[in-house]
C-alpha cells in the first residue's frame, strides 16, 4: 500500500502546483512559476512511481477527482470563488467515486 503515499504526494504537488499557476498571473511573476514548475516535476515524478503497480484508469481518477476537490476549495477559501449548487452536487458525485474506486475496485494492485 506504499503506493497511496506516492499518489497524496502526487496529488498536494498538483494542487500546489495548479495553484502557482494561478497565482503566477499568466507567467508575469517569476516565484510562482518556480514554484509551479517543481511541484508539476514532484507530482508527475510521484505519479510516475504509483503506475509501476497499480491501475492507470484507477490511479487517474483518484488523482484527478480528488485534486478537482482540493482545487474546488483552494478556490473558495483562498482566492474568494463561489461554489454553486451544481458544483457542490459535482464534487459530493467525484467523491462517491473515489470511495467506490477505493473500496470496490478489484484493479487496485494491477499493473
Amino acid at each position: 500500500m506504499l503506493w497511496w503515499h506516492y499518489l497524496t504526494i502526487a496529488i498536494i504537488g498538483e494542487v500546489i502546483a495548479t495553484t502557482s499557476l494561478k497565482l503566477s498571473d499568466g507567467f508575469t511573476r517569476p516565484w510562482p512559476m518556480v514554484v509551479m514548475v517543481v511541484s508539476f516535476l514532484i507530482a508527475f515524478y510521484a505519479l510516475s512511481i504509483v503506475m509501476r503497480t497499480t491501475s492507470l484508469g484507477l490511479i487517474y481518477a483518484i488523482w484527478s477527482g480528488v485534486g478537482v476537490i482540493m482545487i474546488t476549495l483552494v478556490g473558495k477559501f483562498i482566492f474568494g470563488h463561489s461554489i454553486d449548487l451544481a458544483g457542490a452536487i459535482g464534487i459530493i458525485l467525484i467523491i462517491a467515486g473515489v470511495v467506490v474506486l477505493g473500496a470496490f475496485s478489484g484493479t487496485l494492485e494491477q499493473g
